[in-house]
């Protein structure tokens, strides 16, 4: 007897991700889990975009940071990141709650307070791929769902179905009855 995760097909997307995280062990997860991850050096370093969804992360370690991070440039790589992107999401890698990690994510909750960029403090590089297709498909679904060709689809069939039940209800019948 078969169980519900065998049965079910495996979500398969393409992603396109930064030549900078060529070498990364997250590169290497999506791949074994067979979506199809293509290089680019055109989209900006740390960048992981999934097109069908619309939904973007950018991946950045402190620890790959100078102490300084307002010397990094890393704020304008961000508010160019939340400018290209729509749906952006920043996946700020924190294995363990050190007080660089947490000026860190200070430091960018403050700046980037009511744009919409959303800040994801993440421990491990499987979380990090589980949560970033958890979320992009989820997106795909809502692109879906609201596309010209599904909307119309909708709205025929609740046109149907509240057509069905006017015309089955009893008090139609009994309207029609009286006149």
């Amino acid at each position: 007897m078969s169980t519900f995760k065998e049965t079910t097909p495996r979500w398969k997307t393409t992603i396109i991700v930064s030549t900078s995280l060529q070498k990364h062990e997250l590169s290497r997860m999506l791949s074994v889990q067979q979506h199809r991850v293509r290089f680019s050096h055109s989209v900006q370093c740390g960048a992981l975009i999934f097109p069908q969804s619309g939904t973007a992360f950018m991946f950045v370690d402190p620890q790959d940071l100078p102490e300084r991070c307002e010397e990094s440039g890393l704020i304008e790589q961000i508010k160019k990141f939340v400018e290209v992107h729509r749906n952006s999401f920043l996946l700020l890698y924190a294995p363990f709650n050190g007080k660089r990690e947490l000026e860190t994510l200070s430091l960018i909750q403050h700046r980037f307070f009511g744009s919409s960029l959303r800040i994801l403090p993440v421990r491990n590089n499987a979380e990090i791929v589980k949560g970033m297709l958890t979320i992009a498909k989820e997106r795909l679904v809502c692109v879906q769902a609201t596309s010209k060709p599904h909307v119309d689809s909708i709205r025929d069939r609740m046109s149907m179905a509240r057509a069905h039940i006017v015309e089955s209800s009893p008090v139609w019948e009994m309207l029609k009855n009286m006149l």
